[in-house]
């Protein structure tokens, strides 16, 4: 049986189908389950989960614009960013902003990660960050 998240967040969004195509094709996600008669899909990739599901009314609390998720970011942690840029820019996607090296205080060291942002095609705004360390910096 899966595992699910404590957190896991429902986007709404405009197109199930486009929206499938560029989380399974283009990043690589993997559905879990989908209701396609709900047109519902439950996604995976590298341990973070979350739902699509194409806008119905029922989760609305307001009058929705493109893009969608103002003011929201998802960072999910990969292994690698690379293939994932590579498969971007094959698919002429348009980052949001290009790969970048951050370096952020947690407790009492600092964590670095290379990082980059897409938009998906209602324009949640994704952060795709990768660790460094002396392995893959």
């Amino acid at each position: 049986m899966m595992k699910f998240n404590a957190f896991v967040p429902e986007l709404s969004v405009t197109n199930i189908a486009q929206s499938k195509f560029f989380y399974t094709e283009l990043l690589g996600f993997y559905i879990e389950y989908e209701r396609r008669e709900d047109r519902f899909a439950f996604l995976s990739f590298h341990g973070a989960q979350f739902m699509l599901e194409q806008r119905n009314g029922h989760w609305e609390t307001g009058e929705l614009h493109y893009p969608f998720g103002r003011g929201i970011n998802f960072q999910i942690t990969v292994p690698h960013i690379a293939p994932l840029v590579a498969r971007l820019r094959e698919h002429n996607i348009a980052l949001f902003r290009e790969p970048f090296m951050s370096e952020y205080a947690v407790g009492e060291t600092s964590v670095r990660e290379i990082e980059f942002l897409v938009q998906d095609p209602d324009g949640y705004l994704l952060r795709f960050s990768q660790r460094c360390n002396e392995e893959n910096s």
